[in-house]
């Protein structure tokens, strides 16, 4: 069955970076394109970043625009989100997510992640 785990979260510094991965299995990874999307408490889910299939086309919130680097790598399965800049708004719970189409809506993503944890203190 499809699988999501997320990995990379953690405590950092405001302006440090992390880099976040998703290692997905139990699909053709190539086909699909990978959201991320994140959640800060008392906030609705909101997106983030997604790449398509190939990795040819990317969009990003406005918000991270800038700052944020979706990527992946199909021989590996995985796809990753480079977080440069973090400011403690950007603290929440990260998911990554599966969808037939490049989409910025989460109802376009049937598959999540069970999310990862940023904190970025000021």
């Amino acid at each position: 069955q499809v699988q999501l785990v997320e990995s990379g979260g953690g405590l950092v510094q405001a302006g440090g970076s992390l880099r976040l991965s998703c290692a997905a299995s139990g699909y053709i990874f190539r086909i699909y394109a990978m959201g991320w999307f994140r959640q800060a408490p008392g906030k609705e889910r909101e997106f983030v970043a997604v790449i398509s299939g190939s990795g040819g086309s990317t969009d990003y919130a406005d918000s991270v625009k800038g700052r944020f680097t979706i990527s992946r790598d199909n021989a590996k399965n995985t796809v990753y989100l480079q977080m440069n800049s973090l400011k403690p708004e950007d603290t929440a719970v990260y998911y990554c997510a599966r969808s037939p189409v490049v989409s910025s809506r989460s109802d376009s993503f049937r598959y999540w992640g069970q999310g990862t944890q940023v904190t970025v203190s000021s």
